[in-house]
């Protein structure tokens, strides 16, 4: 009896101290910003924190890569660049339990193995909330936007 007692504390103290959805939505956000800039430098090992391991990310192209493969591109510098970032005022997070999707403009400006690139595109992040907090799960993005299109959300 004082088994159940103890364990039913537990779990009423571990569901009061959950995040709401806002406070989901604003973690996620903040840490999909970080994850823009560890791509951004290079940062194979803050990469490697904020990607789940089963990672997976699909590109316009229907090219898929796994976690593996960006870390070793990251640590291999493939990309240098100028500019890796969201585009201010377009990020947008969604939360429903323990999984989050971020959707928002990315602006790359720099080089692939010494070749220009310059492009705009959308693209989807799909979080899941772990054991150790929220992970990086699949990405999906768009083929480049044409130069003259504008932002919508």
């Amino acid at each position: 009896m004082m088994l159940r007692a103890c364990l039913a504390v537990l779990c009423v103290s571990t569901l009061a101290a959950r995040a709401t959805p806002e406070e989901d939505a604003a973690a996620v956000a903040a840490l999909d910003t970080a994850y823009q800039a560890a791509v951004e430098r290079n940062d194979a090992m803050a990469m490697d924190r904020i990607l789940a391991d089963d990672f997976t990310l699909v590109v316009g192209s229907g090219k898929a890569y796994n976690k593996a493969e960006l870390l070793e591109s990251a640590r291999g510098g493939d990309f240098v660049w100028k500019i890796q970032a969201e585009e201010p005022g377009t990020q947008k997070v969604r939360v429903c339990g323990d999984t989050a999707v971020v959707t928002a403009l990315l602006r790359l400006k720099g080089t692939n193995k010494g070749q220009p690139l310059d492009k705009r595109l959308w693209f989807s992040d799909t979080y899941v909330r772990t054991s150790t907090g929220w992970r990086y799960f699949f990405g999906q993005a768009s083929l480049a936007l044409p130069a003259e299109t504008k932002p919508k959300a």
